[in-house]
């Protein structure tokens, strides 16, 4: 029997989603919640890798296993076995043709900025805390002028990782949108493509920051997108305010989460 499920976590006890040996990571913590409740080794694929750190609200995954389970109660199984930062929120029963990472059209991220000179410590873990007056916040017309620059197709080398950078850095982003919430204090870029690089969201927005802050220009950010190199390019923003917000398939297993 094949079933997906929408996985929800806290990042920041973890080395990423993917199995790695001697690291904490989410894959391994629910294949272990799989195996206590049905005693069999199920190999459980991700829709998307996240990073040490990075959080998710709706990472889907797929699993097949032997014996026939109510969703509910799947849900309710694996949720007792795993820790608290881990939350299983959906299951479904999907076809048998059905994976995660391949079956997947689009991967949408979110990433959430904190400005401001003191920040609520519950916010601490899924965001990145500028910490700057009001004087020094995002000139965001700035901010929203370098996510039309990267909407499209482009040669993202200096978004990338260096030692983890694929011969083939095109990419094509979908949607990159910016806006203000909470009285302009909490800043959401939201990122969608089919797929992504090795810290690439978070380098964009490190140097979404450099424009939006006035240390670099919008031509400078342009003349990146031509296949530069990664030391060409601004920080790697921190790993709290990613967060892994869903994917889009073909195959409609259940509602998405918004």
């Amino acid at each position: 029997m094949k079933y997906a499920i929408y996985i929800s976590y806290l990042g920041k006890n973890y080395s990423g989603w993917q199995l790695q040996p001697d690291a904490k990571n989410i894959q391994a913590e629910i294949e272990a919640a799989l195996f206590k409740i049905s005693r069999e080794n199920i190999r459980v694929i991700g829709a998307g890798r996240t990073d040490r750190g990075v959080n998710a609200l709706a990472q889907v995954a797929s699993f097949d296993i032997s014996r026939e389970w109510q969703p509910e109660k799947l849900l309710l199984a694996l949720n007792f076995h795993l820790p608290l930062d881990i939350r299983i929120m959906k299951v479904s029963r999907v076809s048998e043709n059905f994976n995660a990472r391949y079956s997947a059209k689009l991967r949408e991220y979110k990433y959430f900025i904190y400005e401001g000179i003191s920040c609520p410590p519950f916010l601490s873990d899924i965001v990145w805390w500028r910490k700057c007056s009001s004087d020094h916040k995002w000139d965001i017309s700035l901010a929203k002028q370098a996510c039309k620059l990267i909407e499209g197709k482009h040669d993202f080398r200096a978004f990338c990782k260096t030692e983890e950078c694929p011969e083939d850095s095109v990419r094509t982003i979908q949607r990159a949108k910016l806006r203000r919430i909470c009285n302009g204090k909490i800043i959401i870029l939201s990122v969608k493509a089919q797929s992504f690089m090795t810290n690439m969201i978070r380098i964009i927005v490190g140097n979404i920051n450099a424009v939006a802050t006035g240390k670099k220009n919008l031509e400078w950010l342009e003349n990146l997108l031509t296949g530069k190199s990664r030391s060409e390019s601004a920080m790697t923003a921190p790993a709290s305010g990613l967060c892994f917000w869903g994917a889009d398939y073909d195959e409609k297993f259940f509602t998405q989460i918004t």
